[in-house]
């Protein structure tokens, strides 16, 4: 009898996860003793906040990050397919979003393990709820190019993308380059196209705007090494 792969979703800040995740998530937690986890500490951490710390000692962590390589992804497989349950927690949101859980997930199904969603914070999700654009269509590309030139001409290709189909475009950025990329934004789109920012989402700093391109030019925004989400439509 194979485990499951339990997907745990994990707050969006560093704030209680007994205040921001239902209380189904944090019952199967506490139910688990193998994690699939990016950084160990941050997940011990994570476990303590969660009523876990008597625990520790019994639980087994196994890595997974963006430099895992595919060849050792079949150790990490092997307690869910000796029968243990195991949960991915990623470092924020939703394992298999924007994170690199992706990959094991992928190989859980071709092993014939059963993947279990649990419900919890999206970035991308909440920032494409609460922005007001096409929610019907939207695609996410993750990070832009970094280098200005790549940015700029990235820009420009979803923005006709976005004019065709009629589908938000939503993307992230390190934390230390968002004023640049709202800079380049402001420069590059169509001032009538509809741009907006979801920063910090789910904390006391939460800023959710969305205005026309010309209409952020008249706005003090400072996104500087805060978590920002991009989405823009062009109408």
């Amino acid at each position: 009898m194979k485990g499951t792969l339990w997907l745990i979703p994990n707050t969006l800040d560093d704030g209680d996860p007994l205040q921001s995740l239902p209380a189904p998530v944090i019952e199967q937690v506490r139910l688990l003793r193998y994690f699939i986890v990016e950084n160990e500490k941050n997940a011990r951490r994570f476990l303590v906040r969660v009523g876990m710390k008597a625990l520790l000692e019994e639980i087994e962590f196994g890595l997974l990050n963006e430099h895992t390589r595919a060849q050792e992804l079949e150790p990490l497989m092997l307690p869910i397919l000796k029968g243990t349950d195991a949960g991915i927690l990623s470092e924020s949101g939703c394992p298999g979003v924007a994170d690199p859980g992706a990959d094991l997930i992928r190989q859980a199904h071709s092993s014939g393990i059963r993947v279990k969603p649990m419900i919890g914070p999206s970035s991308i999700i909440m920032s494409v709820m609460a922005g007001g654009l096409n929610g019907q269509k939207f695609v996410f590309h993750g990070y832009l190019p970094p280098k200005p030139p790549d940015r700029i001409k990235k820009i420009r290709e979803i923005e006709n993308r976005s004019k065709l189909n009629q589908e938000t475009q939503v993307f992230i950025e390190a934390p230390y380059r968002n004023r640049q990329m709202l800079t380049d934004l402001i420069n590059t789109l169509s001032p009538d196209t509809i741009l907006s920012i979801s920063a910090d989402l789910t904390t006391d700093e939460e800023l959710i705007k969305t205005a026309r391109v010309w209409e952020w030019t008249k706005f003090d925004t400072d996104l500087n090494k805060r978590l920002v989400v991009f989405s823009f439509l062009k109408t």
